[in-house]
């Protein structure tokens, strides 16, 4: 994969993108974003909350950046990818819709549910244990032709994610904004766009497990580190990326770490709201409920709900 600057991420580049991802034949919703006090659910905090719905986007929030990518890609092309499942998802939607052959490298650690699904639009899985990702995926490459379509070191895949452009439309000047972190695309397209459109004073914050806390680790480290990650959040334990972690450590303020058990407490707790967002999905909620997050009296908050591919089989397993 060639270089690619953070440079390169413009504000042109953003707006672009947004307009592909708009007018995509894939169906891209431009998701509801509702007041906290208009819903059940429980906040001990004194401030403006609005929580961005992604988890209501068709296959999920990672269409948008997919949309974006295979805009751009020839048609009916042989793509190989690597996910847990949610880019997965969008990956083998947006493959059946554009006629191009797919396969999806997964790790052994996600749901079965998850590559019935994917398996479903006619995309070829192969299940392999985590650190063999990359190796598999080289193979596809070198052996078979396929073009590697990154699930988030990307730039036509972070530009796609700029939501938060989307978001700025209902809360044009917010004090903080809440993102989940795994590769980075999501939280690194949604603060560049919020800083490129000119809110200096925004303050983004990413939200990992602490059993998968690369980004968390590379801010300390400057530099992208790899860990074995272990979580009940499986879409947010991928393998370091270059691209996402520039952009983030040009754009966002703070890691915070959320732990498996608040995460769990946290798609239980969205769920008796009527809200069915998976682990991924939910960090940035647990980040907010748990305080992880400082000085948010009397801000304008958005808290981004990012996924929502969980199955009744997973949901069984967090308490009621």
């Amino acid at each position: 994969m060639s270089e690619v600057s953070v440079d390169a991420v413009t504000l042109d580049l953003l707006r672009e993108a947004r307009e592909t991802v708009r007018s995509s034949p894939l169906g891209v919703i431009n998701t509801p974003m509702i007041p906290w006090c208009q819903t059940t659910l429980p906040l001990s905090i004194n401030c403006n909350i609005h929580i961005k719905l992604e988890n209501l986007q068709r296959t999920s929030f990672k269409i948008r950046g997919v949309a974006n990518q295979f805009a751009r890609r020839p048609r009916g092309g042989h793509f190989v990818t690597m996910s847990a499942g949610n880019y997965g998802k969008s990956f083998a939607y947006a493959s059946k819709h554009y006629g191009s052959k797919g396969k999806v490298v997964m790790p052994e650690t996600a749901p079965e549910s998850r590559s019935i699904l994917i398996q479903s639009f006619g995309v070829e899985v192969e299940r392999v244990p985590t650190s063999c990702l990359m190796n598999v995926v080289n193979r596809c490459v070198q052996e078979d032709n396929m073009t590697f379509l990154h699930s988030y070191d990307d730039l036509d895949l972070i530009a796609g994610h700029a939501l938060g452009m989307e978001l700025l439309e209902v809360m044009p000047e917010p004090d903080v904004v809440v993102v989940c972190c795994g590769g980075g695309g999501l939280l690194a397209g949604v603060a560049a766009a919020i800083k490129l459109s000119g809110c200096d004073k925004t303050r983004i914050y990413g939200v990992e497990p602490e059993g998968a806390c690369t980004m968390y680790k590379s801010f300390i480290e400057k530099k992208p580190v790899g860990m074995d990650a272990k979580s009940v959040a499986s879409g947010l334990a991928p393998p370091f990326a270059k691209l996402p972690f520039e952009l983030c450590q040009r754009y966002v303020e703070e890691i915070v770490l959320v732990s498996d058990d608040e995460i769990k407490s946290a798609v239980s707790t969205l769920y008796r709201s009527g809200l069915v967002v998976e682990p991924s999905g939910s960090a940035a909620f647990a980040a907010i409920v748990n305080d992880k997050i400082s000085e948010l009296e009397e801000k304008n908050v958005v808290c981004i709900l990012s996924g929502g591919n969980i199955g009744k089989d997973e949901l069984a397993d967090f308490p009621n």
